[in-house]
């Protein structure tokens, strides 16, 4: 199984998915492997999800993940289904332990010094700050990332196209969230997907 620090060096941006239609879900997650962002997180905010991840786990190349995950039991959903990675908007230690216990890739969910703190005691290094923008922007997170040097993180939030190269830019920083890349035609999803795959070049 791959750990988490390798899925999020595999794209600068990892497209944050709510899919309504789960017919939709493999051409999307085509047009956006085809442009370079391997890494999808399925929301887990649409009764489609499931079956998403499901459409998603036949498209070669793809690693697909379960966002939003806040429960166990959803957590035991999301693997019945095949999901690779997981993704918090938050980290409780009832989620945590049984995360963690299982050994499947873990991103969960930080906006302050205790919740990382608390990420640390579970054996974690590696978090989502999230909401990014309105959790204080890039400066919350130079102040954060400076105590917890040995942190690394994925800011989702609020992130654009524009701002993106800007978190890029902070070490500490390993990818983004982004729902930007997705909305338009295949055709234009692949176009913002093959740009949102070069900013790390």
């Amino acid at each position: 199984m791959t750990d988490i620090a390798t899925i999020m060096q595999t794209s600068a941006v990892i497209p944050v998915l709510v899919i309504d239609d789960a017919a939709t879900a493999r051409p999307l997650a085509e047009a956006l492997v085809a442009g370079g962002l391997r890494v999808l997180e399925v929301t887990m905010r649409t009764p489609a999800a499931l079956d998403a991840i499901r459409a998603m786990k036949q498209v070669e190349g793809a690693i697909v993940g379960a966002g939003t995950v806040v429960t166990p039991d959803q957590f035991d959903q999301v693997m019945a289904a095949g999901a690779e990675f997981i993704v918090s908007p938050g980290l409780s230690q009832r989620l945590g332990e049984r995360i963690v216990a299982s050994g499947v890739p873990f991103l969960p969910g930080v906006a302050t010094a205790g919740d990382i703190m608390r990420g640390l005691d579970l054996g974690l290094t590696h978090f989502k700050f999230f909401p990014a923008e309105t959790s204080g922007g890039l400066p919350a997170l130079k102040a954060l990332a400076a105590p917890f040097y040995q942190c690394r993180f994925c800011p989702t939030g609020g992130i654009t196209a524009a701002s993106a190269p800007g978190w890029l830019a902070f070490d500490p920083v390993l990818c983004v969230g982004g729902s930007w890349v997705t909305g338009g035609t295949m055709a234009e999803i692949e176009a913002k997907a093959r740009a949102a795959s070069a900013l790390r070049d």
